[in-house]
């Protein structure tokens, strides 16, 4: 037999402390025994998705207002709502924009778990970089969104040459992002303050690819985290080397994206089965140390665990909780024109959103307060 399938089969193997479920969707989400209350459905519908001006324009051509392309609502491992529009259905996978940081965020614990990377490692330990003094980043400042690198995230409103996050992805970062990314001059000291990046996210998923492929195999995203979820729709782009561009280009439906949301409300365990390391989903939603310390280019609301946006105020920098209408417990992976995954632990809800959202009329805490009102409407999990 060959080595991979052995290790896949020793990698699934462990079951510890997790927490007793009487709901999983295995192998799909099934709906929940009450319906959700007519009123409540009403009034997210009419947030969701409005009517276009122009009926006969089903695609909003002008990209004007909110646009909804789909939604599910679970609580209790359960569907309390789902809805697609514009052409999508159930089965068609969306790009998720950096909702694949969050993903990144999970395969770095599966290798953790596996014991193929620690966070204090270099990042040297496990790919070649172009630049010696870069070797200074760990997994764990990347993790943080605090490798130091000298990075500009910008998107359409600044000049695309002045992009670095847009060089990595339609310039010349895609033949090789590796060396793109820590290419990059140091800014500050790795692990000193806090800048949001895709090149940390991508450079952190290229670590663990050179942690996990030479065991694994190249399909390991799949058989380490994905199969094992039931995350069937999934695929994720890589660069012309073949590395995983960890900060951008998941493809995935949202039930499928519903999936990472539930692995990390039960505490990185699937069905019994630990795949993340105990304590690795509550370190990730905890406000991380560079964000209160210093924080450049961050709005005053954005506030960062572990690649996941949490819910909660920083005083230290002045930073308040993002979504006052939803609990303070709530995170989330978010991404470009308005993809999410909303987690609510003490709700036991996890919301998936994909959609186009590009004028600013879209409102996340408005969207998903309605969505938890349609939840909660349902009844007890």
């Amino acid at each position: 037999m060959p080595l991979a399938p052995i290790l896949i089969a020793a990698a699934l193997a462990g079951e510890d402390h997790c927490p007793e479920r009487a709901v999983w969707p295995d192998p799909d989400w099934t709906a929940a025994p009450a319906p959700a209350a007519p009123e409540a459905v009403a009034a997210f519908e009419a947030y969701a998705f409005p009517a276009p001006a122009d009926p006969g324009d089903l695609y909003g051509e002008d990209r004007a207002g909110v646009r909804t392309d789909g939604v599910l609502i679970t609580r209790g491992g359960r569907v309390v709502y789902e809805r697609y529009a514009r052409g999508y259905q159930a089965d068609t996978p969306h790009l998720a924009w950096s909702v694949s940081k969050s993903y990144t965020n999970a395969l770095t614990g599966r290798a953790v778990a596996l014991g193929a990377l620690a966070i204090d490692d270099s990042i040297c330990e496990h790919i070649d970089i172009p630049r010696a003094e870069n070797c200074a980043i760990t997994v764990k400042d990347l993790l943080e969104f605090a490798s130091g690198l000298d990075w500009k995230e910008t998107y359409e409103d600044e000049p695309p040459t002045a992009s670095s996050v847009v060089a990595m992805l339609y310039g010349q970062g895609p033949a090789d992002v590796v060396s793109f990314i820590a290419g990059h001059p140091l800014r500050d000291a790795p692990g000193t303050t806090f800048a949001y990046s895709t090149g940390d996210s991508t450079l952190l998923a290229a670590a663990v690819q050179g942690a996990l492929e030479d065991r694994y195999g190249e399909d390991f995203p799949w058989t380490l985290l994905f199969d094992p979820i039931g995350a069937r729709s999934i695929t994720w782009e890589r660069d012309r080397r073949g590395v995983i561009v960890g900060g951008s280009y998941v493809w995935s439906t949202p039930r499928d994206m519903a999936r990472l949301g539930y692995l990390f409300l039960n505490d990185g365990c699937w069905a019994g089965r630990r795949l993340l390391p105990e304590g690795w989903v509550a370190a990730s939603t905890r406000v991380s140390e560079p964000v209160r310390t210093e924080r450049l280019y961050a709005e005053e609301d954005s506030v960062q665990g572990r690649q996941w946006w949490l819910n909660i105020d920083v005083p230290e920098t002045g930073a308040v909780r993002p979504w006052p209408e939803l609990p303070g417990d709530a995170y989330a992976a978010m991404g470009h024109w308005k993809q999410a995954i909303m987690v609510i632990p003490s709700e036991d809800v996890v919301i998936a959103r994909t959609g186009d959202d590009r004028d600013g009329t879209y409102d996340t805490g408005t969207f998903m307060k309605l969505a938890l009102d349609v939840a909660r409407s349902a009844g007890a999990p």
